[in-house]
């Protein structure tokens, strides 16, 4: 999926819709960052985007330093526009954790929110989560959010029945506008739970915990692996 200009604004207003919870779930990273990581810390946010994450976790933080990445130089146009005030430490790079040089330093935290489910195969996903880890001090946190589940299932296609009602009572949008959007979430790369869980584990971190789920997505902490 290509961000453009067009679509990047339109981001800001579909993800709330998408994702009802999305704004809470932004919430509940804040407070694991702010309960594992001192005042002062370096952070790689995977997949920046528009800059909402590091907005949220920025805040009552001014010592936090924030590397993000992200392949839409239209979404990291839009972050750097609304972050720029910040008196935090901010530097932006265009592309994949897998394409990019970063600073040869060892980062204090990383998140991965809302990305891995565009990347459609499985050794690319773990060598993205590999990449991660292998920037990341040991025992540094971590947080993982995705789309999962198994299309299908009994359980993931009710789950898509609410997701639709949802969209259908909560915006202006036709049938057939739904019905478009939803086959464009289909062709999404989902994953059940326990194999992300095994992904998670094999790409190096520890003590994965699911701390968030709603309709077709999920989030979990962990930490890298070491002490």
């Amino acid at each position: 999926m290509e961000f453009n200009n067009t679509l990047a604004n339109e981001y800001e207003k579909g993800i709330r819709r998408t994702l009802p919870s999305y704004d809470a779930m932004l919430r509940l990273i804040q407070t694991f960052y702010h309960s594992t990581l001192p005042d002062k810390a370096d952070m790689l946010i995977v997949g920046a985007g528009s800059g909402n994450e590091i907005l949220q976790l920025a805040d009552g933080r001014p010592d936090w330093s924030f590397t993000g990445i992200d392949p839409s130089e239209s979404m990291l146009s839009i972050a750097k526009e609304r972050l720029h005030t910040l008196p935090n430490t901010l530097s932006f790079h265009q592309g994949t954790i897998l394409d990019t040089q970063l600073p040869s330093i060892k980062y204090d935290a990383a998140s991965c929110v809302l990305v891995l489910h565009f990347i459609l195969g499985y050794e690319e996903k773990l060598s993205t989560l590999e990449e991660i880890a292998r920037h990341l001090k040991p025992g540094a946190p971590f947080v993982l959010v995705s789309k999962y589940g198994q299309p299908g299932s009994l359980e993931t296609e009710l789950q898509f029945d609410l997701w639709r009602s949802y969209w259908l009572q909560h915006t202006k949008l036709s049938a057939s506008d739904v019905a478009e959007m939803e086959k464009s979430i289909r062709s999404l790369s989902f994953m059940r739970e326990e194999d992300i869980l095994t992904l998670i584990q094999k790409a190096g971190f520890t003590k994965p915990s699911r701390f968030f789920a709603t309709t077709l997505f999920a989030g979990w902490v962990c930490f890298k692996e070491g002490h």
